[in-house]
């Protein structure tokens, strides 16, 4: 028996793996976190299958679950939105599994921030401009931020920046990021990235909260950063006709002479 926790993506019922639809297949018992999991989903579980939505269980209610399916060795589909290794939870379930010595694995998904950017068309590491992203939320009532994790040390990086869980203290991120980044810094607010409802809005730092209004739901991603947007940025130089790289030798004496094309 095994709990697999499977990444089911930001919201697009096929945004998910390959692998993970496979263990959603061969599970008889599923648990969804219903409030950001897609429905579409469960319909790759088999015929039979115990279907539970744990958005309203508490930790020990969850685990409940899976002891008792531990118990008759049926394999659990352990569904999370976008992917586990941030904001899931998972850790702290992880660390029970490992105290009942219940094994797990661990599929990845498509993050938020992924398919926010992919719904922009946009490359959110651009030559000259940044190549950093730093994924990042403000303190909330479930879980405080680290007195060195705020928004104006990383926003001194001048990185592209995706802010979780945060549209609902926009005027707080404005102001702590605006001294680093200027008034005209590019910002896209997506709300349910992938979702048929999706909504994007784009402004600059200055005209967000005019141009957002009252729309403060906090499922929304706020990407910013002058890579947002930008057409003004240099090519890479992987691709550069002139660039010497293994798989593509140049000059009299390439780096690596022996490559085959």
């Amino acid at each position: 028996m095994t709990v697999h926790f499977i990444g089911a993506g930001p919201g697009a019922a096929d945004l998910i793996t390959l692998r993970g639809r496979d263990l959603i297949a061969a599970s008889p018992v599923c648990l969804y976190a219903g409030s950001l999991v897609p429905q579409a989903l469960l319909a790759h579980c088999p015929e039979g299958a115990r279907i539970v939505n744990t958005a309203s269980l508490s930790l020990d209610e969850i685990m409940a679950e899976i002891s008792s399916a531990h118990s008759v060795g049926q394999d659990v589909a352990r569904l999370h939105s976008g992917d586990l290794s941030v904001w899931s939870a998972m850790g702290e379930q992880l660390r029970r599994l490992r105290s009942l010595g219940i094994p797990y694995d661990v599929t990845p998904g498509v993050p938020s921030f992924a398919a926010a950017a992919a719904t922009l068309g946009a490359e959110l590491t651009l030559p000259g401009v940044a190549q950093s992203v730093i994924l990042t939320r403000t303190s909330g009532r479930a879980s405080a931020m680290p007195p060195g994790e705020t928004l104006s040390a990383f926003a001194a990086t001048g990185a592209t920046l995706a802010i979780h869980l945060s549209v609902h203290v926009l005027d707080r991120v404005i102001a702590e990021l605006t001294p680093h980044y200027g008034p005209d810094c590019p910002v896209a607010v997506v709300w349910r990235a992938s979702w048929p409802d999706q909504r994007v809005v784009k402004a600059t730092l200055e005209t967000l909260e005019t141009a957002i209004g009252a729309e403060m739901e906090r499922t929304a991603l706020i990407l910013v950063g002058h890579a947002i947007g930008a057409e003004s940025f240099d090519e890479s130089r992987l691709y550069a006709g002139d660039y010497d790289r293994r798989y593509r030798p140049v000059g009299t004496e390439p780096r690596f002479p022996d490559t085959a094309l």
